[in-house]
């Protein structure tokens, strides 16, 4: 078994309460790899003010990341026993970021399933890996470059400023207006009717995103908050 533990705080070596018992209202969530998506996720939990600890086999990351995130250790995920002596069995929430490796990821990601993580996510990068993460039971499986993917490509084609999918084809987008909007609330425009998305939200420059209501007025320097199916939104998006 390698499994090397690294203090990267103070509070790291000093006796007491385990970092998955100290605080109970800000659930502590376990990182399993350094690696791009791994490390963004962990740096975004920090932003959040959630405790993270961090655990990378390669010591160069280790040493990369223990100045920026509070617990950083050195340690092989793939090595349950290893898991165990982190004290893994404390944590209800785990991010397998490993995906340079389909044997090291699904190796981990059974690993915590085994140990009884209540919710474990997992980076996958090609379809079939992801359904080998889902059969043995990670229960959100991570498309990152394939998500980004699609993302930019609704990105670019000039209309959509934001894009946010999810399930069954259905979609929230941040978008400039079209021009059969401009000028008119949101009741005369019709959108909803004619279009199948639904306006839920508009931004004025100078002001924050308000929620929009049948007497919503757009202008031609608003941004719209639009939901809906995919294809709708994309025949809305193509209107001039």
């Amino acid at each position: 078994m390698r499994y090397v533990r690294v203090a990267v705080s103070t509070n790291t070596q000093k006796k007491g309460p385990s970092l998955a018992d100290r605080n109970k209202n800000n659930v502590p969530v376990m990182v399993i790899g350094l690696g791009r998506f791994g490390a963004a996720t962990a740096a975004q939990l920090k932003r959040q003010n959630k405790e993270v600890l961090a655990v990378e086999k390669d010591p160069v990351l280790v040493q990369k990341w223990s100045g920026l995130l509070t617990h950083v250790v050195e340690a092989d995920a793939t090595d349950i026993d290893a898991l165990r002596q982190l004290g893994a069995t404390d944590f209800t929430a785990a991010v397998v970021g490993v995906g340079t490796s389909v044997e090291a990821s699904v190796l981990i990601t059974a690993n915590l399933v085994d140990l009884g993580i209540e919710r474990i996510w997992a980076k996958a990068i090609t379809p079939s890996h992801g359904k080998i993460l889902s059969r043995i039971g990670a229960h959100n499986v991570i498309f990152p470059e394939a998500d980004a993917g699609r993302r930019a490509a609704h990105l670019v084609s000039g209309r959509l400023l934001d894009y946010i999918e999810f399930d069954d084809d259905f979609a929230i987008v941040k978008m400039r207006p079209p021009k059969e909007t401009q000028g008119f609330t949101l009741a005369e425009s019709d959108v909803r009717s004619k279009y199948g998305v639904t306006i839920v939200g508009v931004k004025t420059p100078g002001d924050d995103f308000t929620y929009a209501t049948p007497s919503t007025k757009v202008s031609s320097r608003d941004l719209l908050i639009v939901s809906g199916q995919v294809d709708l939104l994309e025949r809305f998006a193509d209107r001039p």
